[in-house]
């Protein structure tokens, strides 16, 4: 982290000296006016859909890289005229104010750091610049880091057509990922800049200001009429806590993805109080894009990309676990079907006692009719435990419908069992 600061500040102080040196006094207003040229030639080619009334997800961060880009390139003019035009089309993206900041300061004299101020502002927003500073690191890592094309989180293993899309948190890389789920598999569509919790990530108890790390579904989509200005362009709640968090005694709710106040074009990378916050064009581009309860939400650490063949392989083992499951459901023999749930199974507060006198009712009245899963889809959680949240439409022979369920099943040695199953729709 400390090498890339370094190397941000060095492309910068060469930008900086390189137009000290070149721009005599005598110069001065020859700049100005190439400057002023500079911004004409930019606003006369920019699109609409780059103004304000309309900003497009990704766009203010694309133009700010490009910006540090010019910086490393000691192209000074036109990264100033960029940087003067970004913050005129988003005034609040604080980051963007202090880079063109630097880049006038560098008119005058050699910067000694990103966010160079006078020492009194300095110490005065001391914390300030380091958010600043360190949210800069990020987007740069993330953008510089990208993943190869084609991979995809270890973690989605299957996805039915149902889940039209599914969404990954790289908490390491303040990142958000955006795929569609076509019929060749996850497609990358966009990744975003994103902050987590004041006090980082591992939620455990209600009022850790920590962001949960998980497998969890989109529940709902919150008009953001209904919400305060705090949460911007809106909030898409997931429910943390979800069976394994239960089952490990985590407390606390109200985890949302969310996006910034209008005073605020993206917060601090460790800000909120456990939700995952985004900049409110990149929310809008999400919540035009995803539905509830159908749409995955990965919360990692950091995220592993592998290609698709190796992720499914990785699976293989469970998939004959889940068809032991549907051969005991679809035959008689109780015994078999209850040895496939841990001892300390449960359900809605069902143990695994009172799940048992649900299962044999339900196998008296399908009497012999096998089930049948469709939209199957199953992701993997790999910690102290390796974990699949799978789920899947359950329909009995010559039904025309069925239940949507979700179970959770634990590898116990060499054993996949299960620890939850309810029905969810």
């Amino acid at each position: 982290m400390q090498r890339a600061a370094a190397l941000l500040l060095i492309a910068l102080s060469v930008l900086c000296n390189a137009a000290a040196a070149n721009d005599s006094s005598a110069k001065k207003k020859q700049k100005k006016a190439s400057r002023t040229a500079a911004e004409k030639r930019e606003r006369a080619v920019r699109p609409a859909s780059a103004l304000p009334a309309a900003a497009r997800d990704g766009e203010a961060e694309a133009r700010l890289i490009e910006i540090y880009k010019l910086a490393g390139q000691a192209k000074s003019r036109d990264a100033l005229a960029k940087a003067e035009r970004l913050v005129a089309d988003h005034p609040n993206f604080q980051l963007a104010q202090l880079v063109y900041g630097d880049l006038l300061a560098a008119q005058a004299r050699p910067l000694r750091t990103l966010g160079d101020v006078p020492d009194g502002p300095a110490k005065a927003g001391a914390s300030m610049l380091v958010d600043l500073r360190q949210e800069s690191l990020l987007r740069l890592k993330a953008l510089r880091e990208r993943p190869a094309p084609g991979t995809v989180p270890s973690q989605f293993l299957a996805l039915s057509p149902r889940n039209k899309h599914a969404i990954a948190v790289d908490a390491s890389r303040a990142r958000l990922y955006l795929f569609e789920n076509t019929a060749g598999g996850l497609k990358l569509l966009a990744d975003y800049y994103i902050s987590v919790g004041k006090s980082g990530i591992e939620k455990s108890v209600e009022g850790d200001s920590r962001t949960p790390l998980g497998i969890y579904f989109v529940t709902s989509n919150l008009d953001p009429k209904s919400l305060k200005d705090f949460y911007g362009a809106g909030a898409l709640p997931i429910n943390y806590p979800n069976a394994l968090d239960l089952k490990r005694g985590k407390t606390g709710s109200g985890i949302w993805l969310h996006g910034t106040p209008p005073t605020q074009f993206a917060r601090a990378p460790l800000a909120s109080d456990g939700c995952v916050v985004l900049a409110n064009p990149d929310l809008e581009r999400i919540i035009r894009t995803v539905e509830v309860r159908t749409t995955p939400v990965v919360i990692a650490q950091s995220l592993k990309w592998v290609a698709p063949h190796s992720a499914r392989a990785e699976g293989k083992t469970f998939e004959d676990a889940l068809q032991n499951w549907q051969k005991a459901r679809s035959g008689s023999d109780l015994a078999a079907l209850t040895s496939l749930y841990t001892s300390d199974f449960n359900s809605y507060g069902k143990t695994l006692a009172e799940w048992t006198a649900v299962l044999r009712t339900d196998l008296d009245k399908r009497a012999g009719r096998p089930v049948q899963l469709k939209d199957l889809s199953y992701l993997r959680w790999t910690d102290a435990n390796d974990t699949m949240v799978v789920t899947f439409g359950e329909v009995i022979s010559g039904a025309r419908t069925g239940s949507t369920r979700r179970q959770y099943w634990v590898r116990q040695g060499g054993q996949w069992k299960i620890f939850f199953e309810g029905v969810i729709g």
